[in-house]
């Protein structure tokens, strides 16, 4: 047994080396850094605590480390410390012999690299925006949004719980996760509070509930009466006789109001109206209308002394009758004046207008003279000498014409009357006036061999004389030169001057009643000197 202890014995003297050798935790410590990335992937298990082996058995003690695996043996160490043996120091595991303590020794490296394990697949985030859509005597409805993170599973659905107040027992009111976004609770009581959270369901587990704030009290709201209504009956109604009139009123109001009808204070007739009254909405019936169905309709709805009232004003109209007291004023020249008197049917509506008609004798027809004349009087002209004339008048209302017309009694024959022309006399004005030039000449420079022209204006009656002067010699038919006046306005054209045609111009305006002239200068150029 002795014997055995031997080769323990010698391997003592490396790992006390090792103990005064100052560098060798140094360069441990380095690799102990470089190792710790390593140790944030993966961390390596623990290795378990051996017992020492028995004396008897010397060979299968671990090798006694070297100077270059040293640095290996710390950074296994790094990863998990072994725990000491009972009665011996932290820094190393002593290994027993016979009849004296083993040194101390650092644990092997394990064999196995330690397996990575696979990221668990995150669950779908909390549903958004939960609320209460509406509340009833017996249930609620809820709505809310989808979340913002379904997760890499596809989202099975939602669930929803419920507890009263006062509990913290939930209990789910769908049996399987369903994927709408809005839910109705029923059959719940009146008067409790519940509590209620929604929680989104996929493969990869369940979401955070969304919770709402408060709990949800269980009674039907109540909602003031209220009639809506419509635009177009908001101004007075009108349908014409023998039509039928339907309309439908909504409301609102929780619980369901009652509603009335009454005309002028009094229930209405029903054998000629119908009523029909839902929750939501009362219609207004009358298979064919007359007149005396016109007038002021009062609507009442009303929740346990809370009420709201509207008006339905509704006019039943027809045509009017004709005009009265149709009538020949007098015949003069071309034209005819009449007048009448208003209908005395109106139709139930006002009066827009009236329409004119005349009818010659010879043709027998009817032609329109004037539409919508707003008045109980007109004057008809542009009549034909000769003719004898017949007239009738037409009332107009928002329903039309009249179904007859008013005719005058008496008829308008246009005779020829003698006139003599006498012509206004106009006095004679004095136009003498002597010449006067509006447009002076101005002074001009042109070029050799370029055409010019030189303009002014003069007036004077009689028409004054025109004459052309080039330094103080009258220009006489020379094809050089071409004179025109039009309408007062005299030009003197100079075909191709020359150096020669160069001077003072003047034109002179000459009549009975005297003279007048204007004159410029004419400068020519060559072509070089421009």
């Amino acid at each position: 047994m002795t014997g055995k202890s031997a080769p323990p014995a010698k391997k003592t003297a490396p790992a006390a080396a090792k103990k005064k050798a100052a560098p060798a935790p140094k360069e441990g410590a380095a690799l102990k850094e470089e190792a710790a990335p390593k140790q944030e992937a993966a961390p390596a298990p623990v290795p378990a605590t051996e017992e020492p082996p028995a004396p008897e058995h010397p060979l299968e003690q671990p090798p006694a480390p070297t100077d270059e695996p040293a640095p290996i043996s710390i950074e296994a160490g790094a990863e998990a410390t072994p725990v000491p043996a009972e009665g011996s120091p932290a820094e190393a595991t002593p290994v027993p012999t016979e009849g004296s303590p083993a040194p101390p020794d650092e644990p092997p490296a394990p064999d196995t690299e330690p397996k990575l394990e696979k990221p668990k697949e995150e669950p779908p985030s909390c549903p958004l925006s939960l609320a209460v859509e509406e509340v009833s005597e017996n249930s609620f409805t809820l709505t809310w949004k989808a979340p913002e993170q379904m997760g890499r599973a596809s989202l099975d659905g939602y669930v929803v719980e419920i507890c009263k107040d006062g509990s913290s027992d939930w209990k789910a009111v769908n049996q399987e996760p369903f994927l709408s976004t809005r839910y109705t609770i029923p059959n719940l009581s009146s008067g409790d509070k519940i509590h209620v959270r929604v929680m989104a369901v996929s493969a990869s587990g369940t979401s955070v509930p969304a919770t709402l704030e408060q709990p949800v009290l269980i009674r039907e709201i109540l909602q003031l009466p209220k009639i809506r209504m419509p635009r177009h009956l908001r101004e007075t109604y009108i349908r014409r006789v023998g039509d039928a009139v339907n309309i439908m009123i909504p409301f609102q109001g929780k619980p369901q109001p009652e509603v009335s009808w009454t005309k002028g204070g009094q229930p209405l007739d029903t054998n000629r109206i119908n009523i029909r009254n839902t929750a939501r909405d009362t219609i207004f019936y009358i298979r064919q209308a007359q007149r005396n169905d016109s007038g002021k309709y009062e609507l009442t709805v009303q929740i346990n002394g809370a009420e709201d009232k509207a008006t339905l004003d509704i006019q039943v109209v027809e045509p009017p009758g004709p005009p009265q007291n149709l009538k020949l004023v007098d015949v003069w020249g071309f034209n005819v004046a009449l007048e009448w008197t208003p209908p005395a049917d109106n139709g139930n509506s006002e009066i827009k207008g009236y329409r004119v008609q005349k009818s010659d004798k010879k043709s027998g027809k009817w032609f329109t003279v004037l539409e919508r004349c707003t008045r109980t009087s007109c004057t008809i002209s542009d009549l034909i000498i000769g003719n004898t004339y017949s007239f009738r008048v037409f009332s107009e209302n928002i329903c039309g014409l009249s179904n007859s017309a008013a005719v005058a009694s008496g008829v308008a024959y246009i005779e020829k009357t003698k006139t003599t022309y006498q012509p206004e006399k106009i006095p004679q004005r004095d136009m003498m006036e002597p010449p006067k030039f509006t447009q002076p000449l101005t002074d001009r420079t042109t070029t050799r061999g370029y055409s010019t022209h030189l303009f002014c204006s003069v007036r004077g009656f009689p028409q004054p004389k025109i004459i052309w002067l080039k330094n103080q010699m009258e220009i006489r038919e020379d094809p050089k030169y071409i004179a025109l006046i039009d309408q007062g306005v005299c030009s003197l054209e100079i075909r191709k001057p020359g150096p020669f045609d160069g001077g003072v111009y003047t034109c002179k305006a000459v009549n009975p009643l005297g003279e007048a002239s204007v004159d410029c200068r004419l400068d020519v150029k060559g072509e070089n000197a421009l």
